[in-house]
Protein backbone atom coordinates (compact mmCIF):
# COMPACT_ATOMS: atom_id res chain seq x y z
CA UNK A 1 0.00 0.00 0.00
CA UNK A 2 1.29 3.69 -0.88
CA UNK A 3 1.28 6.25 1.63
CA UNK A 4 0.28 9.33 0.90
CA UNK A 5 2.92 12.34 1.16
CA UNK A 6 3.67 14.14 3.87
CA UNK A 7 3.53 18.11 3.89
CA UNK A 8 6.90 18.99 4.56
CA UNK A 9 6.77 23.02 3.84
CA UNK A 10 3.64 25.68 3.91
CA UNK A 11 4.15 28.98 3.19
CA UNK A 12 0.96 31.70 3.36
CA UNK A 13 0.77 33.52 0.21
CA UNK A 14 -2.01 36.31 0.72
CA UNK A 15 -5.70 35.51 1.75
CA UNK A 16 -6.25 32.17 2.12
CA UNK A 17 -3.74 30.65 -0.17
CA UNK A 18 -1.00 28.60 0.63
CA UNK A 19 2.29 26.91 -1.03
CA UNK A 20 2.82 23.40 -0.38
CA UNK A 21 5.49 21.25 -0.86
CA UNK A 22 4.97 17.58 -0.68
CA UNK A 23 7.72 14.80 0.30
CA UNK A 24 7.65 13.55 -3.16
CA UNK A 25 8.41 16.97 -4.56
CA UNK A 26 4.49 17.97 -5.57
CA UNK A 27 3.94 21.38 -4.69
CA UNK A 28 1.06 24.23 -5.81
CA UNK A 29 -0.72 27.38 -4.07
CA UNK A 30 -3.69 25.87 -2.90
CA UNK A 31 -6.63 28.37 -2.00
CA UNK A 32 -8.14 26.67 1.26
CA UNK A 33 -10.87 28.57 1.70
CA UNK A 34 -13.23 25.37 0.33
CA UNK A 35 -12.14 23.56 3.74
CA UNK A 36 -12.72 26.54 6.41
CA UNK A 37 -15.98 25.25 6.98
CA UNK A 38 -17.46 24.13 10.71
CA UNK A 39 -16.97 25.88 14.55
CA UNK A 40 -13.12 24.50 14.40
CA UNK A 41 -12.20 26.68 12.06
CA UNK A 42 -14.30 29.90 12.53
CA UNK A 43 -11.39 31.10 14.36
CA UNK A 44 -9.01 30.09 11.10
CA UNK A 45 -11.27 32.52 9.63
CA UNK A 46 -10.03 35.54 10.97
CA UNK A 47 -6.52 35.95 8.84
CA UNK A 48 -4.67 36.73 11.40
CA UNK A 49 -5.01 33.61 12.91
CA UNK A 50 -4.63 31.90 9.41
CA UNK A 51 -1.56 33.11 8.39
CA UNK A 52 -0.69 31.51 12.15
CA UNK A 53 -0.44 27.87 10.00
CA UNK A 54 2.37 25.19 11.07
CA UNK A 55 3.10 22.11 9.61
CA UNK A 56 1.96 19.09 12.37
CA UNK A 57 1.96 15.41 11.99
CA UNK A 58 2.64 16.04 7.97
CA UNK A 59 -0.09 18.70 7.19
CA UNK A 60 -1.24 21.63 7.49
CA UNK A 61 -2.89 23.28 11.07
CA UNK A 62 -3.33 26.12 13.41
CA UNK A 63 -2.73 27.10 17.03
CA UNK A 64 -6.43 26.38 17.98
CA UNK A 65 -6.02 22.47 16.86
CA UNK A 66 -7.29 23.02 12.97
CA UNK A 67 -6.05 21.26 10.43
CA UNK A 68 -6.52 19.45 7.19
CA UNK A 69 -5.74 15.91 6.51
CA UNK A 70 -2.61 15.44 3.73
CA UNK A 71 -4.93 13.34 1.61
CA UNK A 72 -7.06 16.18 0.97
CA UNK A 73 -3.90 18.47 0.34
CA UNK A 74 -2.47 16.08 -2.06
CA UNK A 75 -5.57 15.36 -3.77
CA UNK A 76 -6.20 19.06 -4.48
CA UNK A 77 -2.35 19.25 -5.39
CA UNK A 78 -2.10 16.71 -8.10
CA UNK A 79 -5.44 17.82 -9.06
CA UNK A 80 -5.74 19.98 -12.82
CA UNK A 81 -7.98 22.36 -11.04
CA UNK A 82 -6.38 26.19 -10.83
CA UNK A 83 -5.77 27.12 -7.25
Amino acid sequence: MNSIPRVVHAEHRGGYRVHIVFSDGVEKTVDFTRWLVGPIFEPVKDPAMFSRLFLDGGTVAWPNGADIAPETLYERAISHEAA
